[in-house]
């Protein structure tokens, strides 16, 4: 085992990571804002890596290519939302109508074809695997997606600190409680769903430039990965104190540390026929880890003695 192949394959692990934090971070909203299970991530995020390509293949700029992603994935979520606010489906339901319908439309988007290309040479992406190492830092992958992560945190700090925000936020909190106080919860719920799922679809257009393709199946399983960056965040730093800002910028690391455990096991290894298997392994261990801390090392709570408070 080479330790020289180990470091020369971490930038490409963060930088994969990266791209993946900001699928984490729409996750984020459904997951715990709106205390939603919503499958139909691993549908949108093709649907914005499909729609990115085929717009930059048919001679639009990088720009308007990821814009247009961003908007598709809002369509996904909008789907979703009627189907669990207006048509009365169950959350999870809904999310596994709409990745089930988003996979024959993806197919549609890329011409019928299982896998559109997308060279490097012959068109500006934003971002590529080629670009982690050995660049201007101005084009590296890395300083491009941190970027694009900080200005995402920014943005959706201001947006939850307003009075829409808030009432999504509450809406996941405690819907009964924001219908009483005048909330239309169904609406909050579809504006939370069509947001998360348009930062998915975005991180699907830049995963598809990373990795110079789109693929129908490319977004299978990232609804794994993106609560596993969640729960890996929250692992890490259960100690520290941090607002709204700070909590999304976990996220994001969560997912950089899953990408890096998993760079690590394949060096040590492991056929990378295993890797879904690998996955699924990484995942349970750490969604484990805070119920095993509270069930075998939580200190005991000491009883109160009866007979009330002593005397002065």
């Amino acid at each position: 085992m080479n330790i020289m192949a180990l470091f020369n394959a971490l930038p490409g692990a963060c930088a994969q990571g990266l791209v993946w934090g900001i699928m984490a971070i729409g996750v984020y909203i459904t997951y715990k804002i709106l205390d939603l299970a919503d499958l139909s991530v691993d549908g949108s995020m093709c649907t914005g890596g499909a729609v990115c390509v085929m717009m930059m293949l048919s001679g639009h700029s990088v720009g308007v290519s990821l814009l247009a992603a961003f908007l598709a994935g809002i369509l996904a979520g909008l789907a979703t939302g009627i189907f669990h606010t207006a048509m009365g489906i169950p959350a999870i339901l809904a999310g596994i109508l709409t990745q089930l319908g988003l996979y024959s439309i993806n197919l549609r988007i890329m011409g019928n074809r299982a896998n559109q290309a997308l060279s490097a040479t012959q068109y500006d992406l934003l971002i590529s695997l080629r670009n982690v190492k050995g660049v201007p830092f101005y084009e590296n992958t890395l300083l491009i997606c941190l970027i694009l992560i900080v200005l995402l945190i920014a943005v959706l700090y201001w947006f939850f600190g307003t009075a829409l925000g808030c009432s999504i936020r509450s809406t996941g909190s405690n819907p009964n409680m924001s219908r009483a106080q005048g909330i239309n919860t169904d609406f909050c719920k579809l504006l939370g769903l069509m947001l998360s799922n348009g930062i998915v679809a975005f991180s699907g257009g830049l995963l598809a430039q990373y990795q110079g393709f789109a693929d129908v199946n490319m977004g299978r399983g990232a609804i794994v990965i993106g609560l596993a960056a969640v729960i890996i965040g929250e692992v890490i730093f259960r100690r520290v104190r941090g607002n709204f800002a700070f909590t999304l910028a976990t996220v994001a690391f969560g997912a950089i540390i899953y990408y890096l455990v998993l760079q690590v096991v394949l060096w040590l290894g492991l056929n990378a026929n295993d890797l879904k298997l690998l996955s699924a392994l990484v995942v349970a261990v750490f969604l484990a880890i805070p119920h095993v801390r509270e069930k075998y090392f939580a200190k005991p709570v000491k009883p109160v003695k009866k007979g009330g408070a002593p005397r002065a």
